[in-house]
């Protein structure tokens, strides 16, 4: 990772955890080659691949090319994030609540790789069988509201800062990105709030899959797409990170089927 600029060493100094300064940035992608690809996907290997799971592998791989998106600050000092760890929010309590299940290394991951991943941590956490959220959960149950405050602001610095765990949470807890599908909820597109705790420098809401009019050379066809928003911390990502990460992630989106490949090991 090269070395932080004198604006990315302010901004980190400047702002608290990220409730104060945030970049957005939003993109509307035609999926009709990544929807074609997960069908084959789902044919050939009888698994449920969805375009959570594909969007899921770009990312990681775009988070591997640009390097400078994986960081956390810690006591006011950006800290790098070596791996490409995404975690994807999952339904459970029958959609009365929300876990994050873990992939790490997701940029070394093809995307039915990432789809059994996900499905594995899923069945887990339904099950009351993963141990880290059963005791992390019944932890934060038994604190009293009035020490709620100062419990985070230790697991903030413990899990999100240092990458230890703590109270049942690993470290880094949602991961070097987090990714929920809200299209699943009917929405067309969102901008994810970003938990301050967990030190995540890029949420991605990923929007329902909608019939649109796309430009095709010099035409004008009716395509599949998606609204990706993305929201990360702005003392670690600035306008031309935000650029390269966001033109990495569409790159790797046009070639689904070059996810098929595992990354570097």
């Amino acid at each position: 990772m090269s070395r932080p600029t004198v604006r990315r060493k302010i901004a980190a100094a400047s702002w608290r955890a990220p409730t104060e300064g945030r970049i957005h940035a939003r993109a509307e992608v035609d999926v009709s080659a990544a929807l074609a690809h997960l069908a084959v996907l789902r044919a050939e290997h009888g698994v449920r691949v969805t375009l959570t799971h594909l969007v899921g592998a770009a990312l990681g791989r775009a988070l591997r090319d640009v390097p400078e998106a994986r960081a956390r600050v810690v006591l006011g000092r950006l800290r790098p994030i070596e791996e490409c760890t995404i975690a994807f929010a999952v339904d459970i309590e029958d959609g009365r609540d929300l876990a994050p299940v873990r992939v790490r290394d997701a940029d070394r991951l093809t995307t039915l790789e990432v789809a059994r991943a996900v499905e594995s941590g899923a069945l887990a956490v339904r099950a009351g069988q993963d141990h880290s959220f059963r005791r992390s959960s019944s932890i934060m149950r038994a604190v009293p509201v009035w020490a709620m405050r100062p419990v985070v602001n230790v697991a903030s610095l413990v899990t999100g800062g240092l990458g230890r765990g703590l109270f049942g949470q690993p470290g880094r807890p949602l991961g070097t990105a987090f990714v929920s599908n809200v299209g699943t909820l009917g929405l067309e597109e969102a901008f994810l709030a970003p938990v301050p705790f967990a030190r995540v420098p890029v949420y991605l809401a990923i929007g329902a899959v909608r019939e649109r009019p796309v430009v095709v050379g010099t035409e004008v066809v009716v395509r599949p797409t998606c609204v990706l928003v993305a929201t990360a911390d702005h003392r670690i990502v600035d306008g031309a990170h935000a650029g390269l990460l966001q033109q990495a992630l569409l790159d790797h989106l046009a070639d689904p089927a070059g996810l098929d490949r595992p990354g570097p090991g």
